[in-house]
């Protein structure tokens, strides 16, 4: 049979599905001032992750001025060093040759200073010229403003860049009478044209949230431009803006200042009201200093995520020695501030990314930086193997707490697949109703993570197709809801997202990283990510199981299955 093309799949931490078309100072953080700086006793180690980047203890937050500088990368982040809830933050700092293996460095930017005593929160660096990189972040002056600062390294000849000095003439830039004093922050990593360089600073007037555009001759004086570069309506203030260009061919990536006829450009927000990300792909167009959206990009709630699930305050930087672009974001935890607390973590930053606009050019494609792949140990793969109804098939002889799996289904037929109500507009929900558990045509095929050995606990990782009037949807999902814990305090989501594939080979690929509390997934190679966060009490560590299933009446076949166990890097 003739498969039909697939248009557009949704994909969730629980479920994917796909569409085949035959044609005081506002902040974002929960406040427990009890907590703020109470350091645990003893750190616990169970659900703490092994291969993702997080500092020994206490609490992190946003990805902060990642980039590259003469062989090493930086990443800063925001840190609590006294305690493992919100609170005390500071620029911690950590530096690695690979992306993979870090080193903790002292904390680069303390609140010390009238412009920034009450805060030293999120922003971007930007090398400028004669190779001098400068942080510019937000901080919270003595008036419980919020005000753009900038900071240098102390010493150029230090290779590890380990002491920064705030400049003498921060603020740079304080909001005038037009801006939201409490809703200015974030601002994001520079571009040089025609002669001025151009920042964003996220914020919001009512409920439009707005991209602030600044303009500088020498990156000190900034001048606010008469018009944002962007903004939109109805969606509240616009956290960790991005901005930032991609060639319209290739997977490679672009400076920050580049532009060009094979250019589009990417505008990423993150909103602080439902604590989820979207970004749009447009034109940007520098004579009038305006960004457009493409039509197929949705400027708002709906609009493209980067990832469906728990994901947050992301943030990019070009990597000039491998041509890239690199993704950093934030997953925070799902556990109460109190188990937090007593187990003296929280938060981790997700795995780094490498994305590049898809082919189609209507969304970017995301995958886990090839570094990853020197992690990889013991491997155990599977062939050809015909999953029928309601079979598993179990994936032994690596440790499926800390994992690497890549996997290909190959559908034979959509014929079973079932009809597709059109009034499932969320992802999310359809992942609610159509579990791994309810049995549909084709689907729910997929991965049972962190699966202890009776399934008391699961969290699966799968796809199901349904058809429509003209058309094939397939969604595709991550679903710790219920099951992926006996737990009864922590949070248990369903995430699901719609994916653009085309199935007209039958095929339909997922890779997951598992790491003890978290699950990262990208579904069709990449087109749509779900993480989530998850606290097993069974499926931990050596008692932890992996498994291949389908629950759909259409047998699939599982064409290639590669599973390996995660070695450690240094971590901080």
């Amino acid at each position: 049979m003739k498969l039909p093309k697939l248009q557009w799949v949704l994909f969730s931490l629980c479920c994917y599905c796909v569409i085949i078309n035959n044609n005081g100072v506002e902040g974002s953080h929960d406040v427990h001032p009890q907590y703020m700086s109470h350091q645990a006793a003893r750190v616990t180690q169970l659900h703490r992750t092994s291969y993702h980047f997080q500092p020994p203890q206490n609490w992190i937050n946003d990805p902060n001025g990642p980039m590259f500088y003469n062989g090493i990368y930086h990443l800063f982040y925001q840190y609590n060093p006294k305690g493992a809830v919100w609170g005390n933050i500071v620029w911690a700092h950590s530096i690695s040759r690979n992306l993979i293996d870090w080193e903790a460095l002292e904390p680069a930017i303390h609140p010390t200073e009238p412009y920034d005593i009450n805060g030293c929160w999120s922003g971007s660096a930007t090398i400028l010229p004669r190779n001098l990189p400068a942080i510019l972040y937000t901080g919270i002056d003595t008036q419980q403003r919020q005000v753009q600062n900038i900071a240098f390294p102390a010493n150029l000849s230090d290779p590890y860049l380990t002491k920064w000095v705030k400049s003498s003439k921060n603020p740079l830039v304080a909001p005038d009478s037009s801006v939201n004093v409490s809703a200015f922050r974030d601002p994001t990593t520079a571009w040089w044209l025609n002669g001025h360089w151009r920042m964003l600073v996220g914020g919001k007037h009512h409920k439009r949230g707005i991209a602030h555009l600044y303009r500088s001759r020498d990156f000190v004086k900034w001048v606010k431009a008469k018009h944002p570069l962007h903004s939109a309506r109805h969606t509240g203030m616009w956290e960790c803006p991005d901005f930032f260009p991609v060639p319209v061919y290739g997977e490679n990536g672009l400076d920050t200042s580049s532009m060009g006829r094979n250019v589009r450009h990417v505008l990423k927000v993150s909103l602080d009201l439902t604590r989820y990300e979207y970004y749009t792909i447009g034109t940007y167009n520098p004579s009038i200093d305006r960004y457009i959206p493409d039509n197929s990009s949705a400027d708002g709630w709906d609009g493209l995520r980067y990832d469906y699930g728990n994901f947050y305050a992301s943030k990019t930087f070009y990597d000039p020695p491998h041509n890239r672009r690199v993704l950093w974001g934030w997953a925070n935890e799902s556990d109460t501030s109190s188990n937090d607390t007593a187990k003296g973590w929280a938060g981790i930053q997700t795995i780094p990314r490498t994305l590049w606009l898809d082919k189609g050019k209507k969304q970017l494609i995301q995958w886990p930086i090839r570094e990853i792949n020197t992690l990889r140990g013991q491997k155990f793969q599977v062939r050809n193997q015909e999953l029928k109804t309601g079979e598993k098939v179990n994936i032994p002889e690596i440790s499926a707490a800390q994992a690497d799996v890549e996997v290909a289904f190959y559908v034979p037929s959509l014929e079973k697949a079932e009809e597709f109500d059109p009034s499932w507009v969320n992802a999310q929900d359809l992942c609610g109703m159509k579990g791994s558990t309810v049995q549909g045509g084709v689907g729910p095929f997929g991965l049972l993570t962190l699966a202890s050995e009776h399934l008391e606990e699961y969290t699966p990782v799968f796809f199901r197709i349904f058809k429509a009037k003209d058309k094939h949807k397939s969604l595709c999902a991550l679903m710790p809801k219920g099951g992926s814990s006996l737990r009864t305090d922590v949070y248990k989501p369903s995430f699901a997202g719609f994916v653009n594939v085309d199935l007209k080979d039958g095929m339909l690929s997922l890779r997951s990283l598992i790491d003890h509390s978290v699950v990262e997934s990208f579904g069709a190679g990449g087109k749509t990510c779900i993480t989530s966060r998850i606290y097993p009490t069974l499926a931990v560590m050596k008692k932890a199981h992996l498994y291949a299933f389908n629950n759909g009446t259409e047998a699939v076949t599982i064409k290639k299955l590669n599973a390996w166990t995660m070695h450690t890097p240094q971590m901080n």
